[in-house]
Protein backbone atom coordinates (compact mmCIF):
# COMPACT_ATOMS: atom_id res chain seq x y z
CA UNK A 1 0.00 0.00 0.00
CA UNK A 2 1.48 3.35 -0.93
CA UNK A 3 2.37 5.90 1.45
CA UNK A 4 1.48 9.81 1.44
CA UNK A 5 5.45 10.20 1.21
CA UNK A 6 5.92 7.78 -1.13
CA UNK A 7 3.09 8.95 -3.50
CA UNK A 8 4.60 12.77 -3.09
CA UNK A 9 7.96 11.49 -4.50
CA UNK A 10 6.36 9.79 -7.05
CA UNK A 11 4.07 12.69 -8.15
CA UNK A 12 7.52 15.26 -7.69
CA UNK A 13 10.09 12.67 -10.17
CA UNK A 14 6.80 12.78 -13.12
CA UNK A 15 7.00 16.62 -12.33
CA UNK A 16 10.63 16.83 -12.77
CA UNK A 17 10.94 14.24 -15.71
CA UNK A 18 7.96 16.36 -17.65
CA UNK A 19 10.20 20.02 -16.79
CA UNK A 20 13.10 18.23 -18.47
CA UNK A 21 12.90 18.84 -22.19
CA UNK A 22 13.24 15.91 -24.19
CA UNK A 23 15.92 16.93 -25.80
CA UNK A 24 17.86 18.65 -23.40
CA UNK A 25 21.89 18.32 -23.61
CA UNK A 26 22.04 16.93 -20.06
CA UNK A 27 19.44 14.42 -21.02
CA UNK A 28 21.63 13.18 -23.94
CA UNK A 29 24.88 13.01 -21.49
CA UNK A 30 23.04 10.54 -19.25
CA UNK A 31 22.40 8.48 -22.40
CA UNK A 32 25.78 8.17 -23.52
CA UNK A 33 27.94 8.28 -20.35
CA UNK A 34 27.98 5.90 -18.21
CA UNK A 35 28.80 7.83 -14.65
CA UNK A 36 27.77 5.18 -12.36
CA UNK A 37 31.04 3.39 -13.98
CA UNK A 38 33.36 6.28 -14.16
CA UNK A 39 32.53 6.86 -10.64
CA UNK A 40 33.85 3.81 -8.86
CA UNK A 41 36.95 5.31 -9.22
CA UNK A 42 36.30 7.89 -6.38
CA UNK A 43 33.89 5.57 -4.49
CA UNK A 44 36.50 5.00 -2.06
CA UNK A 45 36.66 8.94 -0.81
CA UNK A 46 33.51 7.74 0.61
CA UNK A 47 34.93 5.34 2.86
CA UNK A 48 35.68 7.27 6.17
CA UNK A 49 32.54 9.49 6.19
CA UNK A 50 32.06 9.16 10.17
CA UNK A 51 28.00 7.95 9.57
CA UNK A 52 27.49 11.07 8.05
CA UNK A 53 25.31 10.70 5.27
CA UNK A 54 27.27 11.97 1.89
CA UNK A 55 25.88 12.44 -1.30
CA UNK A 56 26.12 9.60 -3.59
CA UNK A 57 29.41 9.05 -5.54
CA UNK A 58 27.22 9.57 -9.21
CA UNK A 59 26.28 12.46 -8.27
CA UNK A 60 29.57 14.04 -6.71
CA UNK A 61 31.13 13.76 -10.24
CA UNK A 62 27.73 14.87 -12.16
CA UNK A 63 27.66 17.76 -10.22
CA UNK A 64 31.70 18.76 -10.77
CA UNK A 65 31.38 18.14 -14.25
CA UNK A 66 28.61 19.96 -14.46
CA UNK A 67 30.07 23.15 -12.50
CA UNK A 68 32.91 23.29 -15.19
CA UNK A 69 30.69 22.95 -18.16
CA UNK A 70 28.44 25.62 -17.46
CA UNK A 71 31.71 27.41 -15.97
CA UNK A 72 30.13 28.42 -12.15
CA UNK A 73 32.24 29.52 -9.35
CA UNK A 74 31.55 27.19 -6.12
CA UNK A 75 28.70 29.45 -4.98
CA UNK A 76 26.66 29.98 -8.44
CA UNK A 77 26.70 26.32 -8.85
CA UNK A 78 24.88 26.19 -5.40
CA UNK A 79 22.61 28.61 -6.62
CA UNK A 80 22.18 26.68 -9.95
CA UNK A 81 21.70 23.54 -8.35
CA UNK A 82 18.75 24.64 -6.12
CA UNK A 83 16.75 26.68 -8.58
CA UNK A 84 17.44 24.76 -12.18
CA UNK A 85 15.41 21.68 -12.59
CA UNK A 86 17.20 20.51 -15.55
CA UNK A 87 20.53 20.35 -13.08
CA UNK A 88 18.63 18.67 -10.52
CA UNK A 89 17.56 16.22 -13.21
CA UNK A 90 21.00 15.56 -14.55
CA UNK A 91 22.76 14.94 -11.17
CA UNK A 92 19.83 12.61 -9.75
CA UNK A 93 18.35 15.07 -6.85
CA UNK A 94 14.17 14.94 -6.58
CA UNK A 95 12.30 18.36 -7.25
CA UNK A 96 12.90 19.09 -3.15
CA UNK A 97 15.64 17.49 -2.36
CA UNK A 98 18.72 19.67 -0.35
CA UNK A 99 21.67 20.26 -2.80
CA UNK A 100 24.79 20.56 -1.39
CA UNK A 101 25.66 24.14 -0.14
CA UNK A 102 29.34 26.15 -1.64
CA UNK A 103 31.79 24.77 1.01
CA UNK A 104 30.76 21.20 -0.50
CA UNK A 105 32.58 21.42 -3.97
CA UNK A 106 35.90 22.47 -2.71
CA UNK A 107 36.20 19.79 0.03
CA UNK A 108 35.03 17.45 -2.91
CA UNK A 109 38.03 18.44 -5.01
CA UNK A 110 40.41 18.22 -2.26
CA UNK A 111 39.23 14.41 -1.47
CA UNK A 112 39.45 13.68 -5.27
CA UNK A 113 42.56 15.00 -5.90
CA UNK A 114 44.44 14.84 -9.53
CA UNK A 115 45.49 11.51 -9.50
CA UNK A 116 41.89 10.23 -9.69
CA UNK A 117 40.12 12.69 -11.90
CA UNK A 118 43.26 11.89 -14.51
CA UNK A 119 41.79 8.15 -13.89
CA UNK A 120 38.44 9.48 -14.79
CA UNK A 121 39.72 11.15 -17.76
CA UNK A 122 41.87 8.12 -19.28
CA UNK A 123 38.78 5.79 -18.56
CA UNK A 124 36.72 8.16 -21.00
CA UNK A 125 39.51 8.12 -23.83
CA UNK A 126 39.98 4.75 -23.43
CA UNK A 127 36.00 3.88 -23.65
CA UNK A 128 36.19 6.68 -26.71
CA UNK A 129 38.86 4.52 -28.29
CA UNK A 130 36.70 1.29 -28.10
CA UNK A 131 33.76 2.53 -29.55
CA UNK A 132 36.01 4.17 -32.66
CA UNK A 133 35.41 7.36 -31.95
CA UNK A 134 39.00 8.43 -30.99
CA UNK A 135 40.94 6.47 -34.25
CA UNK A 136 44.73 7.73 -33.16
CA UNK A 137 45.83 7.81 -36.82
CA UNK A 138 46.18 11.57 -36.84
CA UNK A 139 47.02 13.30 -33.73
CA UNK A 140 47.41 17.17 -33.11
CA UNK A 141 49.56 18.37 -30.17
CA UNK A 142 49.84 21.77 -28.94
CA UNK A 143 50.16 23.92 -25.68
CA UNK A 144 47.98 26.65 -23.98
CA UNK A 145 49.09 29.21 -21.57
CA UNK A 146 47.09 28.84 -17.81
CA UNK A 147 47.35 32.33 -16.71
CA UNK A 148 48.11 32.28 -12.40
CA UNK A 149 45.74 34.46 -10.80
CA UNK A 150 48.38 34.81 -7.83
CA UNK A 151 49.61 38.81 -8.18
CA UNK A 152 52.77 39.14 -9.62
CA UNK A 153 53.65 42.93 -9.22
CA UNK A 154 52.82 42.30 -5.39
CA UNK A 155 55.95 39.60 -5.74
CA UNK A 156 57.92 41.95 -7.83
CA UNK A 157 57.25 44.39 -4.96
CA UNK A 158 58.44 41.91 -2.02
CA UNK A 159 61.77 41.29 -4.61
CA UNK A 160 62.87 44.62 -4.86
CA UNK A 161 62.49 45.37 -1.54
CA UNK A 162 64.53 42.40 -0.85
CA UNK A 163 67.44 44.37 -3.23
CA UNK A 164 66.69 41.67 -5.90
CA UNK A 165 67.54 43.52 -9.27
CA UNK A 166 64.79 41.34 -11.50
CA UNK A 167 62.20 38.68 -10.43
CA UNK A 168 63.22 35.67 -13.12
CA UNK A 169 62.33 31.68 -12.33
CA UNK A 170 65.09 31.37 -10.27
CA UNK A 171 63.93 33.42 -7.44
CA UNK A 172 60.11 34.03 -8.26
CA UNK A 173 59.24 30.75 -5.87
CA UNK A 174 60.55 32.95 -3.01
CA UNK A 175 57.92 36.10 -3.22
CA UNK A 176 55.07 34.40 -5.41
CA UNK A 177 52.13 32.88 -3.17
CA UNK A 178 51.76 30.21 -6.05
CA UNK A 179 54.83 28.27 -5.11
CA UNK A 180 54.52 26.07 -8.51
CA UNK A 181 53.96 28.75 -11.14
CA UNK A 182 56.60 29.96 -13.39
CA UNK A 183 57.11 32.63 -16.12
CA UNK A 184 56.72 31.57 -19.71
CA UNK A 185 57.34 33.24 -23.20
CA UNK A 186 56.19 32.11 -26.82
CA UNK A 187 57.29 33.65 -29.66
CA UNK A 188 59.81 35.85 -27.87
CA UNK A 189 56.74 38.60 -27.30
CA UNK A 190 54.21 36.10 -25.17
CA UNK A 191 54.87 36.35 -21.71
CA UNK A 192 52.62 35.35 -18.96
CA UNK A 193 52.77 33.58 -15.27
CA UNK A 194 51.16 30.58 -14.58
CA UNK A 195 51.28 27.34 -16.11
CA UNK A 196 51.04 25.25 -19.66
CA UNK A 197 48.31 23.16 -20.36
CA UNK A 198 49.89 20.61 -22.56
CA UNK A 199 47.17 18.09 -24.95
CA UNK A 200 46.53 16.04 -27.70
CA UNK A 201 43.78 16.44 -30.02
CA UNK A 202 42.51 13.32 -31.68
CA UNK A 203 42.19 14.49 -35.45
CA UNK A 204 39.17 12.71 -36.33
CA UNK A 205 36.74 14.62 -34.24
CA UNK A 206 38.08 16.34 -31.93
CA UNK A 207 38.57 14.43 -28.42
CA UNK A 208 41.50 15.08 -26.22
CA UNK A 209 43.36 11.85 -25.62
CA UNK A 210 46.54 13.30 -23.27
CA UNK A 211 46.55 16.01 -21.17
CA UNK A 212 50.06 17.56 -18.86
CA UNK A 213 50.32 20.69 -17.14
CA UNK A 214 53.47 21.42 -15.80
CA UNK A 215 55.23 25.04 -14.90
CA UNK A 216 54.84 27.75 -17.81
CA UNK A 217 59.30 27.71 -18.27
CA UNK A 218 59.24 24.23 -19.51
CA UNK A 219 59.39 23.97 -23.69
CA UNK A 220 56.42 22.69 -25.67
CA UNK A 221 58.87 19.78 -26.87
CA UNK A 222 59.90 19.30 -22.90
CA UNK A 223 55.85 18.50 -22.40
CA UNK A 224 55.03 17.23 -25.91
CA UNK A 225 56.55 13.80 -25.09
CA UNK A 226 53.94 13.64 -21.90
CA UNK A 227 51.09 13.42 -24.39
CA UNK A 228 52.02 11.27 -27.35
CA UNK A 229 49.29 8.57 -28.80
CA UNK A 230 49.74 4.83 -28.98
CA UNK A 231 49.52 4.95 -32.65
CA UNK A 232 49.48 6.91 -36.02
CA UNK A 233 51.00 10.40 -37.16
CA UNK A 234 51.92 13.12 -34.36
CA UNK A 235 50.73 17.02 -35.95
CA UNK A 236 52.87 19.90 -34.84
CA UNK A 237 54.25 23.30 -34.79
CA UNK A 238 57.89 24.45 -35.14
CA UNK A 239 58.38 24.42 -31.35
CA UNK A 240 58.42 20.56 -31.55
CA UNK A 241 60.65 19.92 -34.01
CA UNK A 242 63.91 19.06 -31.63
CA UNK A 243 66.07 16.32 -31.66
CA UNK A 244 64.80 15.06 -28.27
CA UNK A 245 60.92 15.34 -29.26
CA UNK A 246 61.70 13.81 -32.91
CA UNK A 247 63.47 10.65 -31.76
CA UNK A 248 60.75 10.24 -29.11
CA UNK A 249 58.33 9.89 -32.10
CA UNK A 250 60.46 7.28 -33.35
CA UNK A 251 61.08 5.60 -30.33
CA UNK A 252 57.23 5.27 -30.29
CA UNK A 253 57.22 4.41 -33.79
CA UNK A 254 55.08 7.34 -34.86
CA UNK A 255 55.15 9.38 -37.91
CA UNK A 256 56.39 12.79 -37.48
CA UNK A 257 53.91 15.49 -38.59
CA UNK A 258 55.99 18.24 -37.34
CA UNK A 259 56.63 21.27 -38.88
CA UNK A 260 60.02 22.03 -39.53
CA UNK A 261 62.17 25.02 -38.78
CA UNK A 262 63.31 27.75 -41.53
CA UNK A 263 66.68 27.12 -41.39
CA UNK A 264 66.28 23.06 -41.71
CA UNK A 265 67.65 21.59 -44.55
CA UNK A 266 65.64 19.24 -45.41
CA UNK A 267 62.44 21.61 -44.92
CA UNK A 268 59.73 20.77 -47.26
CA UNK A 269 57.21 23.70 -48.01
CA UNK A 270 54.32 22.21 -49.77
CA UNK A 271 54.40 19.17 -47.00
CA UNK A 272 54.49 21.80 -44.43
CA UNK A 273 51.79 23.65 -46.22
CA UNK A 274 49.59 19.84 -46.23
CA UNK A 275 50.19 19.54 -42.48
CA UNK A 276 49.23 22.84 -41.53
CA UNK A 277 45.60 22.75 -43.91
CA UNK A 278 45.17 19.38 -42.13
CA UNK A 279 45.56 20.43 -38.87
CA UNK A 280 43.67 23.77 -39.22
CA UNK A 281 40.13 22.54 -38.55
CA UNK A 282 41.45 21.87 -34.83
CA UNK A 283 43.37 24.91 -34.04
CA UNK A 284 40.41 26.30 -32.55
CA UNK A 285 39.94 23.52 -29.76
CA UNK A 286 43.10 24.96 -27.66
CA UNK A 287 41.36 28.00 -27.48
CA UNK A 288 38.25 26.59 -25.94
CA UNK A 289 40.28 25.40 -23.00
CA UNK A 290 40.43 27.52 -19.40
CA UNK A 291 43.07 29.30 -19.41
CA UNK A 292 42.97 30.87 -16.40
CA UNK A 293 43.46 29.09 -12.82
CA UNK A 294 40.16 31.11 -11.38
CA UNK A 295 40.84 30.11 -7.55
CA UNK A 296 43.09 27.18 -7.38
CA UNK A 297 46.83 27.38 -6.17
CA UNK A 298 49.33 24.77 -6.77
CA UNK A 299 50.79 22.15 -9.56
CA UNK A 300 48.06 19.57 -7.90
CA UNK A 301 45.00 22.07 -8.14
CA UNK A 302 45.40 23.48 -11.05
CA UNK A 303 46.29 19.64 -12.72
CA UNK A 304 42.75 18.96 -11.61
CA UNK A 305 40.87 21.64 -12.72
CA UNK A 306 42.60 21.48 -16.34
CA UNK A 307 41.54 17.58 -16.53
CA UNK A 308 38.17 18.24 -15.27
CA UNK A 309 38.18 21.20 -18.25
CA UNK A 310 39.23 18.67 -20.77
CA UNK A 311 36.87 16.01 -19.45
CA UNK A 312 33.82 18.37 -20.09
CA UNK A 313 35.24 19.29 -23.15
CA UNK A 314 35.17 15.92 -24.19
CA UNK A 315 31.71 15.24 -22.98
CA UNK A 316 30.57 17.92 -25.00
CA UNK A 317 31.61 17.10 -28.01
CA UNK A 318 30.78 13.48 -27.48
CA UNK A 319 27.34 15.17 -27.49
CA UNK A 320 28.01 17.24 -30.77
CA UNK A 321 28.71 14.16 -32.32
CA UNK A 322 25.46 12.47 -31.03
CA UNK A 323 23.51 15.24 -32.62
CA UNK A 324 25.40 15.10 -35.85
CA UNK A 325 24.54 11.40 -36.23
CA UNK A 326 21.19 11.79 -35.33
CA UNK A 327 20.82 14.69 -37.73
CA UNK A 328 22.00 12.17 -40.60
CA UNK A 329 19.52 9.70 -39.44
CA UNK A 330 22.24 7.00 -37.57
CA UNK A 331 21.17 5.79 -34.93
CA UNK A 332 22.91 5.84 -32.19
CA UNK A 333 22.63 2.99 -29.22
Amino acid sequence: MFTNESLQLDFHSELLEDLVPKDHTYRKLLKLVDFESLAKAIKSIYSSNSGKKAYPVESALKMLVLQQAENHSDREMERFLKENVCAKYFCGFRLTEHTPDHTYFCKLRKKIGAERISEIFNQIVESLRKQNIISDTFTFIDATAVVSKSNIWEARDKAIEDKQKTLNNSNIEKYSSDPHAKIGCKGGSKFWYGYKRTQAVDMKHGMITGIDVSPANLTDAQLGVKVLPPSGMVFADKGYDTADFLQALSDKGLHSGVIKKNNRKDKNKDLDLWLTKRRSPFEGLFHYADQSVRYFRGLTKVTFHQTLDAISQNLKTLVNIYDHLSFLGIRVS
